[in-house]
């Protein structure tokens, strides 16, 4: 073997066991104790920590160090991975980051197998609905590659400039540049169908915050009326009281911030804040503390005795 395979596999052997003495190592390889001791200083300046022990019960051991070295993954290990990758995808991205950087340099011939196995995968659950992986997988490629993309969307083909796929509690979104609309937009992905990369990459523009952009998407711009309040309250404590996908909480001192929330009444949004069981105030729009002032003359009255 080459000094570049031999330390591959010198590497490949210490992340199968826990402790390797210098002549099992050497035999393995085929090489002389000096050669092994050589290899793993060749590992160390890599950023490999292999750790030496002496004595009777030492031996080389591969040990943790401050920064993640790349690892060595055989067929069968880099197909594991990308299935519990696949099936970690649908609750969480940073599954679905670690997927994609293992698509950047899997084989073809191990694709496919993935591709098989994945569909064998399933998970029972949380309320998000079930996303073609391939899909998934089509659009953070065209994310990570700088790639427009086109798709059926509400029966209406679109093309964008994909930038970032965000996770809800329930769904997957795709922020894009919309280059018919000219304008930002969000995608829920169980919406999209036919999603295909085009033929040309694009220069990145200035991109908004894309949890931020979708939270605020999904919360509030996608409604008839926008409701903005002042709760007393932590922001934590409103936090964990309405969904993200719900409203946008922002804090605005320890024992305040400001509540966004959207929906196709007024009534809807006020009675929501009150059942928050916080202290509030109505900063916009104007008609919504005129609703204020309707709901409590009906409260009132329906808590009269005859």
């Amino acid at each position: 073997m080459g000094t570049t395979e031999r330390v591959l596999a010198l590497l490949g052997l210490l992340q199968q066991r826990r402790v390797w003495t210098g002549p099992e190592l050497a035999e393995r390889l085929g090489v002389t104790t000096r050669t092994v001791r050589r290899d793993v200083e060749r590992l160390r300046v890599l950023g490999y920590p292999v750790n030496a022990g002496q004595g009777p019960g030492g031996g080389y051991q591969l040990g943790a160090g401050q920064e993640l070295p790349p690892l060595l993954l055989d067929d069968e290990e880099a197909i594991a991975t990308a299935v519990a990758l696949l099936a970690g995808a649908e609750s969480g991205d940073a599954a679905l980051r670690a997927l994609t950087k293992l698509d950047r340099v899997l084989p073809t011939r191990l694709r496919h197998e993935v591709r098989a196995l994945a569909g064998s995968v399933s998970s029972f659950g949380g309320g998000r609905p079930e996303i073609d992986s391939e899909a998934l997988m089509t659009l953070a490629r065209a994310c990570r590659d700088a790639v427009a993309v086109r798709f059926a969307y509400r029966d209406a083909e679109r093309r964008v400039e994909p930038y970032q796929l965000v996770a809800s509690d329930r769904r997957w979104y795709l922020l894009a540049f919309d280059l018919g609309r000219e304008d930002w937009r969000t995608f829920r992905l169980d919406r999209m169908s036919g999603i295909a990369e085009l033929s040309w990459r694009f220069v990145r523009r200035e991109t908004p915050d894309a949890a931020e952009f979708v939270q605020e998407s999904v919360s509030s711009r996608v409604y008839r009326y926008q409701g903005h309040f002042l709760v007393r309250a932590a922001a934590a404590t409103i936090r964990a009281l309405i969904p993200a996908s719900a409203a946008v909480v922002r804090a605005k001192t320890a024992t305040t911030c400001e509540v966004t929330s959207g929906a196709a009444d007024l009534d809807f949004i006020l009675m929501h804040m009150v059942l928050l069981g916080h202290d509030f105030e109505v900063l916009d729009p104007p008609e919504l503390r005129d609703r204020c002032s309707v709901l409590a003359a009906r409260l009132r009255a329906a808590g009269k005795t005859t």
